[in-house]
């Protein structure tokens, strides 16, 4: 993980304008990491043809950094650090959400056919994954975090 000491800005969900460049019939937008986004790009991932209906993320990660753009359609994340929570919309591929670690994140309200493009800070590993609140808490008050406030 890339650390950003005294920034502020590294610690919390927040959205990223990123440059865009239009003519001759199309619009490029880019991404290169260490300078838009805080952290080099370790994997890729994208989650396509999603439902309506469909609910993803649900879940926190230990030490990986994400962010995440809406390539097709549009979609919600909701975002709780332990004390706050955020909603963030996105439907354009020129903006996208940086998802610090330790922050539980649920992809909802998908419009047809969305489609969303992952970047992360690591390769996959399943032991950076904090599939409950609980074990998201635990980590959080093992790092001498403050007390979770309740969630439902």
């Amino acid at each position: 993980m890339v650390t950003h000491p005294g920034d502020r800005r590294w610690s919390q969900p927040h959205i990223i304008s990123l440059p865009k460049h239009g003519g001759r019939g199309a619009s490029l937008t880019y991404i290169e990491g260490g300078n838009q986004i805080p952290f080099s790009i370790a994997r890729i991932f994208v989650l396509s043809e999603v439902k309506k209906q469909t609910i993803r993320g649900e879940h926190a990660h230990r030490d990986l950094e994400q962010f995440i753009i809406a390539i097709n359609g549009a979609f919600d994340v909701v975002v709780f650090d332990g004390e706050r929570q955020w909603t963030f919309s996105l439907n354009a591929c020129d903006e996208g959400l940086y998802m610090p670690p330790l922050h539980w994140g649920t992809l909802n309200n998908f419009s047809g056919a969305a489609a969303a493009l992952v970047l992360a800070s690591m390769p996959y590993d399943q032991d950076d994954y904090l599939p409950t609140y609980d074990d998201l808490f635990a980590e959080m008050q093992r790092r001498g975090g403050p007390p979770p406030a309740p969630h439902g």
